[in-house]
C-alpha cells in the first residue's frame, strides 16, 4: 500500500473510534429530518399567534421550497460551525500528543500527512451532506406531496464546496495555532468574515463569500444566480490553504 493509503486508513479508523463519528452526523440528520415538517407548521404556528392583532396579515402555506430554505440554512450555519469546531484541533492534537511525529519518523511526507487528512475528512463531509440532502428529499416529499431535487441537490453541492472551504482554512489554523480552541476560533473568525463579505457585490457574485446566498437562491427555484465563479474561488481557496498549510506544516518543529 502506498503511504498515503495508509495514513488514509488510519484517518478513517479515527473517525469511527472517536466522537465524530456521533457529534456530526445526528446534527446533520436531525435537521434532514425535523427540517421539512417544522418549515410545514411555522406559517401556521406564526398565525395562529398572530391572529388576535388588529392588522395581522394572513401567511401563505408553507411550500417545499420553505423546506429546502430551511435545510440550506441549516447547512450554512449550525453544520459550518460544527465542522469547524470540530475540526480545529484535528493536527494541533497529534502535534502535541506526539503521533505526527512518530508517523513522520516513517518514510512519509508532510504534504502526504495533510493531503490524507484532507481527503478523508472532505469526504466524511460529502457522505452527510449527500445523505442530510437526501433525508430532507424524501421527508419533503413525504410532508409537502412534491419534491422536485434538481434545486436542493444544486444547492447543497454548492454548499458542500463551501464546507471543504471551511475544512481547510481550519486545518490551517489547526497547523499554525497550539490550541484547537484557538484553530477553531479563528476559523469562525473566517466565516464572519466571509459573511460580512457578502455584503460587497463583487465578492457576492464571483468568491466564496456569496456562495450561502447563491445556495439559497437556488433552493428556492431562482434560475437567473450563476454559482459557477463563487464555486471556482471556494475551490482554489480551499486548495491554497491546503497549500499554506503543507509548507507551514514542513518548517514546523515537531
Amino acid at each position: 500500500m502506498s503511504t498515503f493509503s495508509v495514513l488514509a486508513a488510519k484517518e478513517g479508523q479515527e473517525i469511527f473510534r472517536t466522537w465524530r463519528i456521533w457529534v456530526l452526523p445526528t446534527i446533520v440528520m436531525f435537521f434532514a429530518v425535523v427540517g421539512p415538517p417544522l418549515a410545514k407548521i411555522t406559517p401556521e404556528l406564526l398565525g395562529s399567534l398572530t391572529a388576535a392583532a388588529p392588522g395581522s396579515l394572513a401567511l401563505p402555506d408553507a411550500t417545499f421550497s420553505d423546506a429546502y430554505g430551511q435545510w440550506i440554512k441549516n447547512l450554512s450555519q449550525i453544520v459550518l460551525f460544527t465542522i469547524i469546531i470540530m475540526y480545529g484541533g484535528v493536527v494541533s492534537s497529534e502535534i502535541r500528543e506526539g503521533t505526527a511525529a512518530f508517523i513522520l519518523t516513517k518514510p512519509v511526507s508532510r504534504a502526504t500527512f495533510i493531503a490524507a487528512k484532507a481527503s478523508v475528512h472532505a469526504t466524511f463531509i460529502t457522505v452527510l451532506f449527500a445523505l442530510g440532502t437526501l433525508t430532507t428529499w424524501v421527508v419533503t416529499l413525504l410532508t409537502f406531496g412534491s419534491a422536485p431535487s434538481g434545486q436542493l441537490w444544486g444547492a447543497a453541492f454548492l454548499l458542500l464546496l463551501y464546507g471543504i472551504l471551511a475544512l481547510s482554512y481550519t486545518m490551517l489554523f489547526s497547523v499554525l495555532i497550539p490550541a484547537p480552541a484557538g484553530a477553531a476560533g479563528t476559523g469562525l473568525g473566517i466565516y464572519a468574515l466571509l459573511a460580512v463579505g457578502a455584503a460587497w457585490d463583487p465578492l457576492a457574485s464571483f468568491g466564496p463569500p456569496g456562495v450561502p446566498g447563491i445556495a439559497a437562491a437556488i433552493a428556492a427555484g431562482q434560475e437567473h444566480v450563476s454559482p459557477a465563479w463563487p464555486a471556482v474561488s471556494s475551490l482554489a481557496a480551499a486548495a491554497a490553504a491546503l497549500g499554506v498549510a503543507s509548507l507551514i506544516f514542513n518548517r514546523k518543529e515537531l
